[in-house]
């Protein structure tokens, strides 16, 4: 298994490189120019990644206070649905089989969950984590897993097995387990976006792992993006614009079980394998929890089946094959 240190495959161009340049001296300089806004940038490590925030504001306490609460936000986030923290609430939904009075966002991103589960036909399932388990303890002994557990480890899944309410989450079955790898980090983005505008902020770029932003860019027009190439992060397939949505990215190089990317963090839920022909999906969305999961949904759906659902979940969709052939909606076209 590789992990890398930037999970997230769309790398900042423009005036979004000026941003991660300046994540070493705080504060990205412009003219002195009396009322201007003054952008602020913070790290952060979060979610096992390097994480970054970018915000302006004429007030700097202002710029200030939104990049702390930003900061708690993600370590909200990360103490709700974090699978190594065995305080979190999902660990304890894990170990116990329940969770009595769930937080109303960890609620949240499991009834979102659901409802993709739900309209995607279990493409998307967020207890697929007796797989990883199954993959990760073979890996460990230098080998894959056998079909046999495998199959053992898919009869612990299915979302429909998850029972949610504002008293209670429960699972039906024994054994089951949950990952909100696949949706937290777009959710966190989500949340500091939601606090932000309520703050006041016009204008910043969110990097949670998965990417929001609010306003212009530094330069005054759009941000923009760039995804890239799965084979190497270094190198940038396509420019993109956000045109004011969210955009994540899931690709077999993030986390990956064999050297061929053959098996990797992203399963199939029908199969408990890993997707054969794709390589990366990038998915742009109005929310990033949903943009989130749905670069698992197109996963599973292939490059031409993913074409198809974009419009059906009205969200634009770039999907890279295994050889480096890659296709997207019109709205990444242009």
């Amino acid at each position: 298994m590789k992990r890398r240190t930037f999970l997230q495959t769309s790398l900042g161009l423009g005036v979004a490189v000026a941003a991660q340049v300046g994540l070493a001296t705080g504060q990205i300089d412009r003219p002195k120019t009396l009322g201007a806004p003054v952008w602020r940038t913070r790290p952060v490590l979060g979610f096992g990644t390097n994480l970054s925030l970018l915000v302006a504001h004429t007030d700097q306490a202002l710029a200030e206070s939104a990049l702390d609460t930003a900061v708690a936000d993600i370590r909200h986030v990360e103490a709700q649905m974090s699978l190594f923290n065995p305080q979190s609430a999902l660990s304890q939904l894990n170990a116990q089989g329940f969770l009595a009075q769930p937080h109303p966002d960890f609620l949240k991103v499991l009834q979102l969950a659901k409802a993709v589960s739900e309209k995607s036909h279990g493409a998307f399932d967020v207890t697929v984590q007796p797989l990883w388990a199954v993959f990760s303890e073979a890996q460990a002994l230098g080998r894959l897993p056998t079909a046999e557990a495998v199959a053992l480890a898919r009869q612990r899944t299915g979302w429909q097995h998850v029972v949610l309410s504002p008293a209670r989450i429960s699972f039906t079955q024994p054994n089951m387990a949950i990952t909100l790898n696949g949706i937290a980090q777009g959710f966190a983005a989500d949340l500091v976006q939601a606090h932000w505008r309520h703050m006041g902020i016009e204008h910043a770029l969110i990097n949670t792992g998965e990417w929001a932003a609010l306003g212009k860019s530094q330069m005054g027009g759009d941000w923009r993006l760039g995804i890239a190439n799965p084979r190497d992060e270094q190198k940038l397939m396509k420019k993109i614009a956000l045109h004011g949505r969210s955009v994540a990215t899931s690709a077999d190089s993030q986390t990956f079980f064999s050297p061929d990317f053959k098996h990797h963090h992203i399963f199939n839920p029908h199969t408990g394998y890993s997707p054969l022909d794709v390589a990366s999906v990038t998915v742009a969305a109005d929310s990033c929890a949903l943009a989130d999961a749905l670069t698992k949904v197109m996963f599973v759906a292939g490059m031409d089946q993913a074409m198809v659902l974009a419009k059906a979940w009205a969200v634009e969709v770039l999907v890279v094959d295994k050889a480096g052939k890659w296709r997207a909606t019109p709205g990444f076209e242009a």
